[in-house]
């Protein structure tokens, strides 16, 4: 936003419209099929008016990124070296579900971005997010190392973590066209399925 004073009640509100129109389009149309007039008429602003707040499509497109990002690895960044490892990680598995339920647009908006190569956000994985899964992996492989968990390799476990919990959200039509859900009981259902299948495989041998 442009302006030196303080932000007002009604800035913060077109804001925050903004960057809830913009995750609704480009997660349904991608970046390239994004455009600024689409996101305007979504949020129920001009496109001057929008161009205040944001300077360009690539600036809203980043800025959801990036705040995806820390929601995305923030129950990740949870996990608790002192905790009970096949707790620990049940229950990182358990919040990842949780956010592809509760937020599939932001889920979608990243798998948009990684399936296209990841141009705008290569340097973030690269750095950010590799530090972190080789942080959280290590801890795992030490967790492992030591008879506390199954033999594995943390880095595989946290990919297979997150594939079987945001497939739920990024293939939400073809889970509900299999499955044909009356409500949400299939995300009770994949969460039970999941805690039983990551517990057989977490738990060391006695």
């Amino acid at each position: 936003m442009t302006g030196d004073g303080p932000v007002t009640r009604i800035q913060k509100r077109n804001h925050a419209a903004i960057l809830d129109a913009a995750l609704d389009v480009f997660s349904r149309q991608g970046f390239a099929g994004a455009t600024l007039d689409a996101i305007a008429a979504q949020a129920g602003l001009s496109k001057p008016n929008l161009l205040y707040y944001f300077a360009s499509k690539e600036a809203i497109y980043t800025g959801l990124l990036t705040r995806l990002l820390a929601d995305w690895l923030a129950p990740l960044r949870a996990l608790d070296p002192h905790g009970d490892p096949v707790d620990e990680i049940l229950g990182y598995m358990r919040r990842k579900l949780d956010m592809s339920r509760r937020l599939p647009r932001e889920s979608r908006l990243f798998a948009g971005e990684i399936l296209s190569g990841a141009p705008r956000f290569l340097d973030r994985i690269e750095g950010e997010l590799r530090d972190l899964v080789l942080e959280k992996a290590a801890l795992i492989d030490d967790w492992s190392r030591g008879g506390r968990l199954a033999p594995l390799d943390g880095r595989h476990l946290i990919f297979s973590i997150w594939a079987t919990t945001q497939h739920y959200a990024d293939f939400d039509v073809q889970v509900r066209g299999v499955l044909r859900p009356e409500s949400d009981e299939h995300w009770i259902q994949a969460r039970d399925f999941l805690d039983a299948l990551y517990r057989g495989a977490l738990t060391p041998a006695r």
